[in-house]
């Protein structure tokens, strides 16, 4: 045990030499997503400015269709965005759409597009190899995987899944709602939070076949009514962090990278326990060092920290953070480790917070970028 302790902490530390040494100078370029589909509307990029915390006035990127949730490939070279619609070429369907990354500017070039293979995508990502995207249809409770021709346009889909479930919540859990799809360090497993059912459901993932099929176990269950929605892997690649949207918690699994498996190890409330309105879990990011958990409510509006335990996985709540804004949809921190950036759906702000890397705690800059409803920050 002292010796696997020993040997997560060095895992931890590298992390994070590595994010600090990345340096306190530069830029970062940093991608919107937003609920906009009108003329000037759609994907909307700017640079965060490392020493002085500014960001560029956001200019606009790309033209797109609901483009709610946005993934970066591997080279930088190619960006994806959801369409969050239910209907695509007379299909009920969403989209998938492609685009092409300026290096010198960051604005965007279409390049194609493809049915998602369900309505209602709400999340993506690319596989670590480049050669695919994975997706997550929230109302067709399906994923799909689009592989990546050469030069970055997408392939109709080459595998697909759909889910058959319900949970307690009448009006929230009538069906499968597969909320977002991550995969696994070793790009051998794929995972779908299902809000619909209070399940991870885990499929295997080949990359070169570009093919999901079911794992034995094939998911990993939360308590009724929890309603995962997002989830994120430890950077020692041993733990994994569940948002869940309607209970308002975390949950803590411990990962077996050899079966795909995932062993309940907590579940630890968001929220102060003097609160007692409504509230909706959003996003969930581990910082870099591995020390640290956000959560973001959408009702409290808060950023929730937590401090993690790296042998055992385990959260400490250590406090929250307002978004000084309305309904944080989502947020991220830069590859630096030093700022938080919280899209506040409903105000029409992204707030610029630093992050002290001892405590973990958040101070806002006093930078506010106003776009009009931000629901994703791409770095």
């Amino acid at each position: 045990m002292k010796l696997a302790r020993f040997l997560l902490m060095v895992c931890v530390a590298a992390v994070a030499s590595r994010s600090q040494a990345q340096g306190a100078e530069g830029s970062e370029r940093v991608y919107f997503g937003t609920y906009g589909n009108g003329p000037g509307e759609g994907i909307f990029v700017a640079e965060l400015n490392l020493a002085s915390s500014v960001v560029s006035p956001p200019r606009l990127a790309a033209e797109a269709v609901d483009p709610s949730f946005l993934a970066i490939a591997p080279s930088h070279k190619y960006l994806y965005a959801v369409s969050e619609v239910s209907t695509l070429g007379g299909q009920k369907t969403g989209g998938v759409v492609a685009f092409a990354v300026d290096e010198a500017t960051g604005r965007l070039t279409r390049l194609n597009e493809q049915a998602s293979h369900g309505a209602g995508p709400s999340h993506l990502v690319v596989d670590k190899t480049g050669k695919n995207v994975l997706v997550a249809n929230y109302e067709g409770g399906s994923a799909a995987v689009l592989p990546i021709l050469e030069g970055g346009r997408l392939r109709s889909a080459s595998s697909w899944t759909e889910f058959h479930c319900r949970g307690p919540n009448a009006e929230r859990q009538e069906k499968s709602h597969a909320h977002s799809i991550n995969l696994d360090p070793a790009n051998r497993f794929a995972f779908v939070a299902d809000l619909g059912c209070d399940a991870i459901h885990i499929n295997r993932f080949d990359a070169a076949a570009g093919s999901l099929r079911n794992n034995k176990p094939s998911s990993a269950s939360l308590p009724p009514g929890s309603g995962p929605r997002h989830l994120a892997f430890h950077p020692t690649g041993r733990f994994v962090y569940v948002a869940n949207e309607l209970a308002s918690t975390v949950n803590v699994f411990w990962y077996d990278a050899d079966a795909g498996s995932l062993s309940s190890v907590q579940t630890i409330s968001t929220l102060p326990p003097a609160f007692k309105e409504t509230n909706t879990v959003s996003e969930v990011v581990v910082h870099s060092s591995g020390k640290f958990v956000y959560v973001a409510n959408r009702g409290h509006d808060s950023i929730a920290i937590f401090n993690v335990d790296v042998v055992t996985g385990r959260l400490t709540a250590a406090g929250h953070e307002s978004t000084q804004g309305k309904t944080p949809r989502n947020f991220n921190i830069d590859p630096t480790g030093t700022f938080l950036l919280a899209a506040n759906q409903d105000s029409d702000s992204v707030v610029v917070f630093r992050l002290d890397p001892a405590t973990g705690k958040l101070k806002a800059t006093g930078q506010t970028v106003k776009i009009r409803k931000p629901v994703c920050v791409r770095f």
